[in-house]
């Protein structure tokens, strides 16, 4: 039986940072964090060779992909202490895309996936805030619906306008609980309308998000970026298919970088801070962190301290 699907976290993995062209960048270097030490969340990867195998099988998966993303998640599950698809205690997800080779034009990042109309209420008990929950959950349906769906994104921002408008709201943060509600019941309705409906089963988002990271594959951006900047001739596209996704749970985490008294946040995965005791000006450049006299570099397997 082929393996599919690696797996990472609580400070191990199945993968490490030379396995690039089977895990992507992404899939590598998370595998590599958590075997160094770094409390990155834990997930897995669906390996490049599926994308491979979808393109050569008429865009149908491996038969035995779906047992070993369903183990994947359960050991995800076992390390978070929360179930996917649960109720009372949901896990979320967020889906990025890989490849082996920076890839513009790839599918766009969706984060909490696994909401829905049952585990939003959790995610509002869990936090203690209603407002919280519920605003996840709107941006969850918009990104869902764009980045996976496909949906035009101008009847979305037209309602959530059109809300703010009605309340006398500047902005976003204006809205209320109540008013984040009605807004997901009018996402909702939207999506009907473009035929666009956000699954309300976890399950369903899950392999949705699976197969538009695949998809993006083939786009046309993504086509021109690797026949202009890498040099793949187009007819080799399908053989040298290289994207695959990348799920991590989702969640607030903190660690600690020891040297210079550095603490670094990731907040739900997608937002990296700087927190020093001094308070020190940081600003970011492109992947590069500036604090004062020091260069701040994220690197394969982690964090590179060098002198400005």
């Amino acid at each position: 039986m082929s393996k599919w699907v690696y797996t990472f976290g609580n400070g191990a993995a199945e993968g490490d940072a030379s396995m690039r062209n089977l895990l992507g960048g992404k899939g590598a270097n998370l595998a590599e964090m958590n075997k160094v030490g770094l409390p990155v969340p834990p997930g897995f990867t669906v390996t490049t060779e599926v994308c491979t195998y979808y393109y050569a099988n008429n865009k149908t998966y491996p038969a035995d992909l779906k047992d070993q993303v369903r183990q994947a998640v359960a050991g995800v599950e076992k390390i978070m202490g929360k179930k996917f698809a649960d109720a009372e205690n949901p896990l979320l997800f967020s889906v990025r895309s890989g490849a082996r080779v920076s890839m513009p034009g790839m599918m766009d990042t969706v984060l909490n996936l696994g909401l829905n109309d049952e585990t939003v209420k959790a995610l509002a008990k869990a936090s203690g805030s209603e407002r919280f929950a519920y605003d996840s959950y709107r941006r969850f349906l918009q990104m869902f619906s764009n980045v996976v769906l496909g949906a035009n994104m101008d009847e979305y921002e037209s309602a959530l306008e059109n809300m703010k408008k009605s309340k006398g709201y500047k902005s976003d943060t204006d809205m209320t609980a109540d008013d984040l509600k009605a807004l997901v019941e009018e996402y909702k309705k939207i999506g009907v309308k473009l035929g666009k409906v956000v699954p309300q089963d976890p399950w369903d988002q899950l392999w949705a998000g699976i197969g538009a990271v695949f998809g993006s594959w083939m786009v046309e951006r993504a086509i021109i970026y690797r026949n202009r900047v890498t040099g793949v001739p187009p007819l080799t596209f399908k053989q040298w298919s290289s994207v695959m996704p990348v799920m991590t749970a989702l969640q607030v985490f903190a660690f600690l970088v020891t040297l210079q008294q550095v603490k670094m946040f990731t907040m739900a995965n997608s937002w990296l801070m700087l927190k020093v005791k001094t308070l020190l000006p940081v600003f970011v450049h492109r992947n590069r962190w500036v604090l004062k006299d020091k260069v701040i570099l994220w690197k394969n397997c982690g964090l590179t301290f060098i002198k400005n």
